[in-house]
């Protein structure tokens, strides 16, 4: 039972989740510099004969390895209450563990003690609930921790055979998921390939004309540090453009929204109600607003008053906390979506308000105090919410344009484009508007 509900791939990212806390644990003072992981790294590898993770990030405690690590379940009072971890349930590292093998040799490395315990397949099915633990002589290199699973269960050979794609999954989901951490100097690697992740940076025009800025809403709500950040990572694109997007999924992936708790993605890049497209006022998400992204982040060093579910890769939507938050993400989503259809009939336009904007980095949008900055109002007059909403541009009102749509067999498309351009691959939408400008030439010699 305490395996039937967990994927793979997911008890896989519990044990990264404890390396984290290990460093959190570990160097408690270095938390709130620009780089607090830097120089900490967790190596995974597996076959279908073995799985193993080792880091370097810090050991656990023999304290904490007697009286909880190896615990079904946490204690009442954890040595972590004052860490911004996200274990609340204590399960994580056994539920893994019992997932993937029957047999487990942990070895743990601190700068105090170091100790190995070893699961048996004798252990498993029998009702001795004891388990030894061995103090050992430094066995690691460096302060950190060893998980070696053997004996791999016959389902879980198939997955991790060479011929299986998890081992690409994987990685795409330690790059989503750990995205921030990873920023903020942790490394990871699977089979000896680092994992790599993309930036996420949002378009603000800092300019006294400003005219594009993102949509920030920063907060202290009953000890959890709100962050939440909308606005657009690429500019509009225009239809042809747009189709071109959508047949190659370059960038309809970075769209949406993405949740994060204490460091660690629970949601990545959403485009449904979960997150608010689709209700109370905000349309559906659409490929016209594939530029769109949004951030919210969560930090509490009391994971219960995180908005996360029991698996730790999902947002708890009945959380109060969450709901209040999310009249935010929507507001955020209505600004972006109405300046997306106000602009689409004047792509040119908006293309030299975006050239005027320049890409922030979320870690230094997140790192803005509102009380210093005279853009920022209260929100309701509370001082712990500050919102800054700087209004958009918006197309002129004289002489407004208007879209011309049409279609035309392919064909037909292709003999105008060799005709006007030689080049049989010219985009569709070019093709037209050079008939329209050539007829307008026209026109306009008559006139």
């Amino acid at each position: 039972m305490l395996t039937r509900d967990i994927e793979l791939q997911d008890a896989i990212l519990d044990l990264l989740d404890n390396c984290v806390d290990g460093i959190q644990r570990s160097h408690k003072k270095n938390l709130q510099s620009e780089k607090p992981y830097e120089g900490f790294w967790a190596k995974i590898n597996f076959n279908e004969r073995k799985f193993q993770i080792i880091d370097n990030c810090g050991g656990i405690p023999l304290e904490i390895a007697e009286k909880y690590a190896f615990m079904m379940g946490r204690p009442e009072k954890s040595a972590d209450d004052d860490l911004p971890t996200v274990g609340m349930y204590g399960i994580g590292m056994k539920r893994a563990i019992f997932k993937m093998g029957q047999q487990c040799r942990v070895v743990s490395h601190t700068k105090a003690e170091s100790f190995e315990v070893t699961i048996s397949p004798q252990w498993m099915v029998n009702d001795d609930w004891n388990l030894p633990l061995n103090l050992l002589e430094k066995p690691l290199h460096e302060p950190g921790t060893l998980i070696d699973i053997s004996h791999i269960r016959e389902s879980i050979q198939k997955i991790f055979s060479e011929t299986s794609p998890f081992q690409k999954n994987l990685r795409d989901l330690i790059s989503q998921h750990y995205s921030y951490i990873i920023e903020k100097g942790f490394k990871v690697f699977v089979n000896d390939e680092e994992v790599r992740v993309k930036q996420v940076s949002l378009l603000w025009d800092k300019s006294a004309q400003a005219r594009l800025a993102p949509y920030l809403y920063q907060a202290n709500l009953d000890g959890v540090d709100v962050k939440l950040a909308v606005g657009f990572y690429t500019p509009m694109l225009k239809e042809d453009e747009l189709d071109e997007e959508q047949q190659t999924r370059r960038s309809k992936e970075d769209a949406g929204w993405t949740i994060m708790c204490n460091d660690r993605v629970v949601v990545f890049n959403d485009k449904t109600r979960l997150t608010g497209w689709g209700e109370a006022g905000v349309p559906n998400y659409h490929s016209q607003f594939i530029g769109i992204t949004g951030v919210v982040y969560f930090q509490s060093n009391d994971a219960w008053k995180l908005p996360i579910t029991t698996t730790k890769r999902g947002v708890d939507t009945s959380s109060e906390l969450y709901l209040y938050v999310k009249d935010f993400m929507r507001e955020g989503l209505k600004k972006f979506t109405n300046y997306t259809n106000q602009w689409k009939i004047d792509n040119e336009g908006e293309k030299e308000i975006s050239a005027s904007a320049t890409a922030i980095k979320l870690e230094e949008i997140f790192s803005i105090d509102p009380n210093a900055e005279k853009e920022w109002s209260k929100v309701k007059n509370r001082p712990n919410e500050f919102k800054l909403n700087i209004p958009l541009a918006t197309p002129a009102q004289e002489n407004p344009r208007k879209q011309i749509k049409f279609t035309r067999p392919f064909e037909e498309i292709q003999l105008l484009a060799k005709y006007l351009f030689d080049d049989i691959d010219a985009k569709p939408g070019e093709v037209g508007e050079e008939c329209f400008e050539q007829v307008l030439k026209k026109a306009r010699t008559k006139a």
